[in-house]
């Protein structure tokens, strides 16, 4: 790298400027207003009919977006579903009508809170793989991810799908 585009690069980064492909970790994909980070899902058992996926989702725009569908290589279905305790006995409800995100706002989908349910697996989720996926919001339109696996029962994204996270 030349000692110019090197110092253009370092201006461009310190005011903000910085191309999105070069500012984006692998971890990050987006689409118009939409940001979605660090997608993730947990290994299942053989014979297991459902997994999971969690990530942050962040709408950078002005007006309302809405998650409203999904799809992976390795399952039927895509749902959001949300996760409640009341009285003591958990609850695992769809959310109907679409996730909304609204302007400015981050929606974490995660363990035992709001998560995509993948319905009717057709093959097991295993540590370390990668799952393809898309992602149908009402505004910003399709937007493909990947889904890094962790362990069963992970409570947490992989490493490397967890830019935020200390070292």
């Amino acid at each position: 790298m030349t000692k110019r585009l090197l110092i253009a690069l370092l201006f461009a980064v310190a005011a903000g400027s910085m191309p999105s492909a070069m500012a984006q970790s692998p971890e990050t994909f987006r689409a118009g207003t939409i940001v979605v980070e660090a997608p993730w899902s947990r290994a299942t058992p053989g014979g297991a009919k459902v997994g999971s996926g969690y990530m942050r989702i962040t709408n950078t725009g002005s007006e309302p977006d809405r998650l409203v569908g999904g799809s992976t290589v390795v399952a039927e279905r895509f749902e959001v579903h949300r996760s409640t305790v009341a009285d003591g006995v958990a609850r695992m409800e769809p959310v109907t009508g679409g996730l909304e995100i609204a302007p400015g706002q981050t929606v974490e989908l995660k363990p035992g809170a709001l998560h995509a349910m993948l319905v009717n697996l057709r093959e097991p989720l295993k540590p370390g793989e990668t799952v393809k996926g898309m992602l149908v919001f009402e505004k910003a339109g399709v937007l493909k991810v990947e889904y890094q696996v962790g362990g069963i029962g992970a409570q947490t994204p992989p490493a490397a799908a967890n830019p935020h996270q200390n070292h």
